[in-house]
């Protein structure tokens, strides 16, 4: 009964997100399409201001933007005031118990302050709050109608929803446990120290996004380092730089084939670039800049990794283990090939889940609970990042006009940082005029800033979700960034260098 329990519930939660998933023009005209402008001639200033007179709610989206934008970069400060807040109530507790008569009353067992600041502190329900806030500036200028023509229809949530699928069936325990033992295998040449396993999995598992998408990449790289590498407890500064490693390696790792990193995505079929283009344009740059970046932290920390094989932590790893079945692997790599190659079909993809669903039951004595809260948690993160992307078209399509080649693949890495990469290149895909040069470089741009912050490439919430418990208070995005721009300035000059 828990079983079937299960499967409504997913269901009717899929069901609920998949019916939204339609295009459709927005018939109060938000966004309105490019060409309604009538632009008058003159240079960028005259532009923006043109465009946000004729339609004045243009300035209220892109202010609740980056309303949301500076929210994501105080998450880890609210979730130290909540840590506060629960630690009194704790204490409160503790008086009342003791029979202490200062002790202002019975409080409750949970600290519901607490719980509101922690709410507010998850970077994955950030965009999804403002949502809500945007959602009630479309209702106050536009009405209702436009709210639900615009999120309702317009948007389209299909990359959210591939997100939470592929994330859930990366990190099942037959998927996992054979990349772990693939990868044990190179750390083996290494003496599976700690060191070995940082570097086999921070060089091999982004490679991996080229083949089973970068969020499922993600999802593995993060488990394993999690589980091999921040259970030891390094030093703050080194999980600092092995994060950004991570998400600057996935971001640029995923570029090997055409059809498996979304900013990638977004372009390869409109511009006809096929797996010979991105092999002999992207490929070996991708591999080169992460053997670089990778090299260069290693050599920074070595003596820390080093001592890293005396600390307690890391788990038994796979081979160690009682091996999962071999078709039970087999049937979880076709359900996840399946999910791949049917990424923009959402009822095929989200109909093979439940399937799935039910394999991991009938099967249960070979797999792990699923956990679902941090695929969904992403998944609202990315839904909430796309709903206001779709607002801030006015504004960055002729930014990417004016630029030249230099200047296109700096501004791209600069708009990343602010703005998921695939947003930068589909607004790019939709510029008429582009010529080989500028389409590489916006392109090039995009995926060589996606490891700056959480919000620059779609995989890095799914990496912070399973990494977050490692940091106090969560991952500061500041630090974040310090940590991932040398690796990102390594892949860039790999990218810019011709």
């Amino acid at each position: 009964m828990q079983f079937h329990t299960r499967i409504l519930g997913v269901a009717a939660l899929f069901g609920g997100m998949g019916g939204l998933v339609r295009a459709g023009e927005a018939a109060a005209g938000l966004p309105i399409p490019i060409e309604r402008y009538a632009d008058p001639a003159g240079g960028l200033g005259s532009v923006l201001l043109h465009r946000a007179t004729s339609e004045p709610f243009n300035v209220v989206a892109l202010a609740i933007f980056l309303c949301a934008i500076a929210h994501t970069f105080l998450t880890a400060k609210i979730r130290h005031y909540a840590h506060i807040v629960e630690a009194r109530h704790a204490a409160r507790r503790t008086a009342e118990a003791r029979g202490d008569n200062d002790a202002d009353g019975q409080p409750d067992e949970v600290s519901f302050p607490g719980q509101i600041l922690h709410f507010l502190g998850e970077v994955e329900a950030v965009f999804g709050l403002w949502a809500l806030v945007l959602a009630g500036a479309i209702t106050w200028y536009k009405g209702w109608p436009s709210v639900v023509s615009y999120i309702g229809e317009h948007v389209n949530y299909t990359e959210p929803l591939f997100v939470v699928v592929i994330m859930a069936l990366a990190a099942t325990r037959p998927v996992l446990e054979l990349a772990e033992r693939t990868l044990q295998r190179v750390a083996r040449l290494g003496g599976s120290t700690p060191g070995a396993w940082w570097l086999a999995i921070l060089l091999l598992a982004p490679l991996l996004g080229s083949l089973i998408t970068e969020p499922a990449a993600m999802t593995i790289a993060a488990l394993l380092l999690g589980r091999q590498f921040y259970e030891r407890q390094p030093s703050l500064r080194l999980r600092y730089a092995t994060l950004g490693l991570l998400f600057v390696n996935v971001s640029v790792g995923g570029t090997l084939t055409h059809f498996a990193a979304p900013p990638v995505i977004m372009v390869a079929r409109v511009w006809d670039w096929d797996l010979v283009y991105m092999l002999t344009h992207f490929g070996w740059r991708a591999v080169l800049g992460i053997a670089l970046a990778t090299g260069v932290y290693y050599a920074i920390f070595r003596r820390e990794l080093a001592a890293l094989a005396s600390a307690p932590g890391g788990e038994v790893t796979a081979a160690a283990r009682r091996p999962v079945p071999g078709w039970i692997t087999a049937v979880h790599l076709g359900f996840l090939a399946f999910t791949v190659w049917q990424a923009h079909h959402p009822a095929l993809f989200i109909g093979a889940f439940l399937f799935y669903l039910a394999f991991a039951q009938a099967t249960a004595h070979h797999q792990q609970p699923l956990d679902l809260r941090a695929p969904i948690l992403v998944g609202f993160f990315l839904a909430g990042l796309v709903i206001h992307g779709g607002l801030q078209t006015w504004w960055l399509q002729p930014i990417l006009l004016r630029l030249g080649d230099t200047p296109l693949f700096l501004g791209s890495v600069l708009l990343t940082a602010f703005n998921d990469n695939a947003a930068i290149t589909y607004l790019a895909s939709q510029v008429p005029g582009f010529c080989d040069t500028l389409k590489y470089s916006v392109v090039a741009g995009a995926v060589v800033g996606g490891g700056l912050t959480v919000i620059a490439n779609a995989p890095n919430p799914a990496g912070q979700a399973i990494l977050n418990r490692y940091f106090p208070d969560g991952v500061a995005p500041l630090q974040l960034a310090a940590a991932a721009l040398l690796p990102t300035a390594i892949v860039g000059l790999c990218f810019y260098v011709h």
